[in-house]
């Protein structure tokens, strides 16, 4: 299998900011997001002292990812999970903490290229959307059997789609004769239910639809909840999480989580601050990095980005995970 070659966004300024943590010799750096191992294969080349833990749901994405990798022989391990598993999987590995972990949230671009996955509204193609093809409902299902008030949630909330009524109702009145299978029916749906005022503005008219049914059938905000606060915890000392998001929703998880790992729990006019007091992490990157206008002419998929970091400068006191021994 030939894995194809993609930028990854902003790939220089996320190695930049892992260093820190993987320059010791036996760092652990898990990448939760492994997809085509663009961002692995950039900190095996350029940290030979860490050693990678490569975290994806996909199963085609980590056979291409490690047939990628192969060259880095025991410095690289794939993972089949989904990174809100990240303790367990340190835990089945027998490692008491991460030095680094990465995310690069949102479908990866193999996942677009690859019409039989349904993640792309630009040809017809069966309406799956599932980033591991092996379990869960897919987008077709979600449409065919979600009430018209829950794909109106689904669409406002994902989606932020001004016209999510209007075309939850116009899908459960089509499916009742014709059930929706592929991408194209759905997109004449939106083609016809969307005012044409609104269809010449703020990009393809499908694109925030597909969107919200593919957040929706991954479960993925829910699982981003559990998996940031999860990542903060699995880091010891000088240990970093970097997170590269794409979507309001999931940048605002981000930084709210950020924000309350770092935040001094201590009255704002006290003269001092307490021993103990401090907060265990700081935040490395002041607000959210954007891409220039250099990188996104060479990557579209960077226009979007927003880049955060936080680093623990404090120990704390928290189980390990199951079977893991100090």
């Amino acid at each position: 299998m030939t894995t194809p070659r993609h930028a990854p966004v902003l790939l220089d300024r996320v190695v930049a900011l892992l260093a820190p943590a993987l320059e010791a010799p036996g760092s652990v750096y898990v990448d939760c997001t492994l997809g085509l191992g663009g961002h692995s294969e950039a900190v095996l080349e350029r940290l030979p002292e860490a050693r990678v833990i490569g975290i994806d749901r996909d199963p085609t994405a980590l056979e291409m990812s490690s047939e990628r990798l192969a060259s880095f022989g025991e410095r690289f391990t794939a993972v089949h999970a989904v990174y809100d598993e990240l303790p367990e999987v340190l835990a089945t590995l027998g490692l008491p903490h991460a030095d680094a972990v990465f995310f690069d949230l949102g479908v990866s671009s193999m996942q677009l290229d690859v019409r039989d996955r349904g993640f792309a509204y630009s040809e017809d193609a069966p309406l799956d959307m599932r980033m591991d093809p092996t379990t869960g409902q897919t987008a077709a299902d979600l449409l065919n059997t979600a009430t018209a008030q829950e794909l109106t949630r689904i669409l406002r909330e994902y989606g932020e789609e001004k016209f999510a009524s209007r075309i939850a109702r116009e899908v459960v009145r089509r499916r009742e004769t014709t059930p929706f299978s592929t991408s194209a029916g759905l997109v004449e749906l939106l083609y016809a239910t969307i005012p044409a005022p609104a269809r010449r503005t703020g990009g393809h008219p499908a694109k925030r639809t597909f969107q919200a049914l593919r957040m929706a059938v991954n479960d993925e905000l829910a699982v981003l909840r559990r998996a940031i606060p999860a990542s903060i915890e699995v880091i010891g000392v000088g240990g970093r999480v970097v997170v590269e998001s794409y979507h309001s929703l999931e940048d605002r998880l981000v930084k709210r989580a950020f924000a309350d790992a770092t935040r001094l729990d201590v009255p704002h006019d006290l003269p001092f601050v307490p021993e103990g007091s401090e907060p265990a992490l700081r935040l490395v990157t002041r607000g959210a990095e954007r891409a220039d206008e250099h990188e996104i002419a060479e990557n579209p998929r960077a226009a979007s980005v927003r880049l955060r970091a936080v680093e623990r400068v404090l120990s704390a006191s928290r189980p390990l995970p199951p079977g893991v021994v100090r």
